[in-house]
């Protein structure tokens, strides 16, 4: 066990789990400390990020970006990647991992809740493991839809980390995100699965 996983252990005895859903202070910053160092984590937000297959030009939204793993990766290919985030925490890291990028002007970090997008248009979107965290999510995922060009591409994700997760429980999450895509009128839908413990599901859309 690495010395991430040993914080992270320790970390969950001692109720710093609920740090995940809202980073607040300096438990916060340990929090996103460990999102962007676990090993399952950086590998969630690379793979995802390469799903959504960005191209030079584009312009891409990530929802809840953390401490900004996936924009690292998203910044390397799209000319501009907005991220956004409730906690100021996440943003500040976000900043300091995506430093170089934003510098450029290729990565722009906002500090703010899911229900207030930024203006689009934009050509794609990315949520890692935070849809189940927003107030009406399907109301939120047509707001998304609505800064989203036509044919533009969603992905949301989902590892869950509940107690005795497995397959079944990921399988049961991406039906879930399949179906807040239908009724937000995304599709056609398609299912991809990283193979971690638990496994990583993706659900990806399109705007019509």
């Amino acid at each position: 066990m690495d010395s991430t996983e040993r914080i992270l252990k320790w970390w969950g005895r001692h109720g710093g789990i609920a740090q995940f859903h809202r980073p607040t202070g300096p438990a916060g910053h340990l929090a996103g400390w460990i999102m962007g160092r676990r090993g399952s984590n950086v590998a969630r937000n690379r793979w995802a990020a390469g799903l959504l297959d960005v191209r030079p030009g584009e312009r891409v939204l990530e929802l809840g970006c953390g401490p900004g793993v996936a924009l690292a990766a998203l910044a390397g290919r799209a000319a501009l990647v907005v991220g956004v985030d409730h906690s100021p925490v996440m943003i500040r890291q976000a900043r300091r991992r995506n430093r170089a990028a934003v510098r450029a002007g290729r990565v722009r970090l906002v500090h703010a809740p899911v229900s207030r997008l930024p203006a689009g248009p934009f050509d794609a979107a990315l949520a890692v493991n935070t849809v189940g965290m927003w107030p009406e999510p399907a109301e939120r995922l047509r707001e998304i839809a609505g800064v989203l060009r036509p044919g533009g591409r969603i992905a949301l994700v989902s590892q869950p980390r509940c107690p005795g997760a497995s397959a079944a429980t990921s399988a049961a999450a991406a039906e879930e995100l399949a179906g807040l895509l239908t009724a937000a009128g995304f599709g056609p839908l398609r299912t991809e699965l990283l193979n971690l413990d638990p496994p990583v599901a993706c659900v990806l859309g399109q705007v019509p």
